[in-house]
C-alpha cells in the first residue's frame, strides 16, 4: 500500500496553488489534482488586478480591504516580473456618488493597509491635466489613485512552479472521481482525462479549492452535507484598441454604481471590466453575452469622447466568480468578496476543508489561513513563510529587479526590446534559463508570430505543464491575442507533435 500524502489539494486555481505551494514549504507532502489546466476556469479570467476593492468599503468590509491592501504591497515584492503599480484616474460623476464620500473613501484606501511604496491618492481637475484630455467636457473634478497589476494566470503557473519544487506532485487534466473516509486518511479515485486510467489517492486531509465546483466536490465527490453555500457570478471583459495617451488606467461610475475599469494592455489596447450578473449554468458554459458588450460601451461613450461599438471590441472574455453566499437578498454586485472555510472531519476521521469565495488578491492570506484551521492534523508542519519568499523569477539580487532588469537587457543585447520586455515580464530571472546558450534570433527556433518563438514553447511544455494552444497562447502567454488563425494552428499542430512524443 502507497504512502498516503499529508495533503490532497482539488483545484488548480489560485486558491488551490496557494495552499499546496504553502503546504508543501511546511514540509507537509502534497498531491493537487487539476481537471483542466492551470488555471483554466476564474483565475485566468479576472480583472489582471491586485487591489484592495475601493468599492467594499461601502459594504463596511474593512477586514477583507485591509487584508487586500496589505497584500498589494506583499505581491509586489514577491512578484515583481508579474506586478506594478498602475495609476487609476477616477472621473467624478455628477449625479453618482457625491465628491466628498470618495474623497473619504480614497483616504481609508489609502491608510488602511499601511501603505508603503504605492503612491498615494490626489485630486484632479480633470480640464487641466492630460489625464482628462480624452474625457468629454463636464467631466472637470477627479482623483488618481494607484493598485497593481498582475498577470493573473501566471501568477497561478508560478505558485504551481514553486510547489512542485517544494515537493508537491502537481497533475493536470486528472479529475477526482470520488473521495471516502477509511480510518484515518482518505481514499481517493483520480482520473487521468487524457488516457482514462485510473488509480487510487490516499491523503490525511483534504483542502477544496475547487470554486466554482466546490459544492459539486463535497456533495458529489466526497459525500459531505454542507451549511455554507456559493453564488455564481459572470463578470464579463472585452478587448479593444486604445484611444488615449498616457500609460494610466480609468475607473468609471456606472449608473448602476458598478465601478467599471479601463485599462492599457499590453502597448496598443484597453482591457475593459467588469459586468456582474447572477450566473445559473454550468461554469464551463459561461460566455459574454451582447447585452454586456452593450452595457460596458454605453459606460466607455458616456464618459469617453468616442463612439464605441460592439465593432471595436477584438476580443472579449468571460468568468464565474464563486461568491460565499452571505445573504441571498443581495444582489450580484453587494456579495461579498470575503472567503469563509467548512472544516468536516465526521467522526474525528479525516478532515476536508473547503474555501467559499475569495479573490485573487487575497489568495495567499487564504492560503495561511487555510493551514492554519489544518494546524491541529499537522503539528509538526513549519509557520507561515509565504510573505518574503520570491515565487519563481522574482528573485532578483538584493530584491532589485529593476537593476537586474538592465544587466539582462545589456547581456542579451541581441534580443528585440519588445521580446527582451516579453521575458522579463513573464519569467523574470528564469528567462535567462530560458534562453539558455542562445545568442541570436535564429537560436530561438522557429518563430510562429508576433513575439512567440519555438524556445520558449519547449520551456512551457516542460517546465510549466502547457499541452494545449490554449495553455501557451491564452494562459501561460497572451500571445494568441495578436497572432492570425493560420499563426494559431500552426502553433496548435506543433504542439500536438511535441506533447505527443
Amino acid at each position: 500500500m502507497t504512502t498516503p500524502f499529508d495533503l490532497l489539494v482539488i483545484g488548480g486555481g489560485i486558491n488551490g496553488v496557494g495552499v499546496a505551494r504553502d503546504a508543501a514549504g511546511r514540509g507537509l507532502s502534497v498531491f493537487l489534482a487539476e481537471k483542466g489546466d492551470l488555471s483554466e476556469g476564474t483565475s485566468s479570467r479576472s480583472g489582471k488586478y491586485i487591489h484592495g476593492g475601493l468599492r467594499y468599503l461601502e459594504y463596511f468590509e474593512f477586514r477583507l480591504v485591509r487584508e487586500a491592501l496589505i497584500e498589494r504591497e506583499v505581491i509586489l515584492k514577491i512578484a515583481p516580473q508579474l506586478t506594478k503599480p498602475l495609476k487609476l484616474v477616477l472621473p467624478h460623476s455628477p449625479g453618482q456618488r457625491p465628491r466628498w464620500f470618495i474623497r473619504l473613501g480614497l483616504f481609508l484606501y489609502d491608510h488602511l493597509g499601511g501603505r508603503k511604496t504605492i503612491p498615494p491618492t490626489t485630486a484632479l481637475r480633470l480640464d487641466r491635466v492630460p489625464e482628462g484630455g480624452s474625457l468629454r467636457d463636464g467631466f472637470k473634478h477627479g482623483f488618481a489613485y494607484y493598485d497593481v497589476w498582475v498577470d493573473d494566470s501566471r501568477l497561478v503557473v508560478l505558485n504551481a512552479v514553486d510547489a512542485a519544487r517544494l515537493g508537491a506532485e502537481i497533475r493536470t487534466r486528472t479529475e477526482v472521481i470520488s473521495a471516502r473516509r477509511e480510518r484515518e486518511h482518505w481514499c481517493v479515485q483520480v482520473r487521468d482525462r487524457r488516457t482514462g486510467a485510473s488509480q487510487e489517492v490516499r491523503a490525511k486531509a483534504i483542502f477544496n479549492g475547487a470554486g466554482p465546483w466546490v459544492e459539486t466536490v463535497l456533495g458529489n465527490v466526497a459525500g459531505v452535507n454542507s451549511s455554507k453555500q456559493i453564488r455564481l457570478v459572470k463578470g464579463s471583459h472585452i478587448i479593444l484598441k486604445k484611444w488615449w495617451e498616457g500609460d494610466h488606467g480609468f475607473v468609471l461610475q456606472a449608473k448602476d454604481k458598478r465601478l467599471i475599469f479601463v485599462n492599457p494592455y499590453f502597448d496598443d489596447l484597453a482591457l475593459v471590466g467588469t459586468t456582474d450578473i447572477a450566473f445559473n449554468d454550468r461554469p464551463e458554459n459561461v460566455a459574454i453575452d451582447a447585452d454586456e458588450i452593450d452595457y460596458l460601451l454605453r459606460v466607455l461613450n458616456t464618459y469617453f469622447d468616442t463612439d464605441l461599438t460592439a465593432e471595436h471590441v477584438i476580443r472579449s472574455y468571460s468568468g464565474v466568480r464563486p461568491l460565499f453566499d452571505d445573504d441571498a437578498r443581495k444582489g450580484a454586485s453587494a456579495v461579498t468578496r470575503d472567503y469563509e472555510f467548512e472544516l468536516s472531519a465526521g467522526a474525528g476521521g479525516p478532515p476536508i476543508l473547503s474555501a467559499f469565495g475569495g479573490k485573487l488578491t487575497t489568495y495567499r492570506k487564504l492560503a495561511e489561513h487555510a493551514l492554519a484551521r489544518l494546524r491541529p492534523y499537522f503539528q509538526e508542519m513549519g509557520s507561515d513563510w509565504t510573505a518574503d519568499a520570491p515565487l519563481p523569477g522574482g528573485d532578483a539580487p538584493g530584491g532589485l529587479f529593476d537593476q537586474w532588469h538592465e544587466a539582462f537587457i545589456k547581456e542579451f543585447s541581441w534580443l528585440p526590446d519588445d521580446l527582451a520586455g516579453h521575458y522579463v515580464r513573464s519569467y523574470g530571472t528564469n528567462a535567462r534559463r530560458l534562453l539558455g546558450n542562445a545568442s541570436s534570433l535564429k537560436d530561438l527556433g522557429t518563430h510562429f508570430g508576433g513575439l512567440f518563438y519555438e524556445r520558449e514553447a519547449r520551456w512551457l511544455i516542460e517546465a510549466e505543464w502547457a499541452e494545449t494552444a490554449e495553455d501557451i497562447l491564452l494562459r501561460r502567454t497572451k500571445h494568441g491575442i495578436f497572432l492570425s488563425e493560420t499563426e494559431w494552428q500552426a502553433v496548435d499542430r506543433w504542439i500536438r507533435t511535441r506533447v505527443a512524443a
